[in-house]
């Protein structure tokens, strides 16, 4: 079973793997997380991690990931967090900036920051081809 955890992309993976027709035999739930107090309160994600690294950064995706894996039935799942825009953007951390993690029982985390170009549906929609192509790396499919 996998489950979601996204920010900026606002549940689109998950709209995006239940348009398959017999997805419920693996496709176990979605976390929308879009404020850092429902980051917290539905996936664990710490006080001191978003403190330390902001919302958008690959240990806050971690968590995220890490935190959907505990809080279901999944074996697998996958995180999203980022900057769609327009706005939100910052030197260090520009509009585009996508930070995934994928987790698994008995695996390592895996995390990736990634820049996109284009506007905020741009964005979104390259993070979520990332994340689903990370998926299918990270389960070797």
């Amino acid at each position: 079973m996998f489950a979601t955890a996204e920010s900026c992309t606002g549940g689109w993976v998950g709209q995006v793997v239940t348009s398959i027709p017999g997805s419920s035999h693996w496709y176990e739930c979605g976390f929308i997380t879009y404020t850092n107090n429902s980051k917290r309160e539905l996936l664990g994600v710490s006080t001191d991690v978003l403190a330390r690294f902001g919302a958008v950064s690959e240990q806050t995706a971690r968590a995220m990931a890490e935190g959907a894996l505990e809080r279901s039935r999944a074996q697998v799942s996958l995180a999203i967090t980022g900057i769609a825009g327009p706005g939100g953007g910052t030197e260090e951390k520009p509009v585009g900036t996508v930070c995934f993690a994928w987790a698994g029982e008995n695996q390592e985390t895996i995390t990736q920051r990634l820049q996109f170009d284009g506007d905020r549906q741009a964005v979104r929609q390259q993070a979520v081809e990332e994340a689903l192509k990370g998926l299918l790396a990270f389960i070797g499919a």
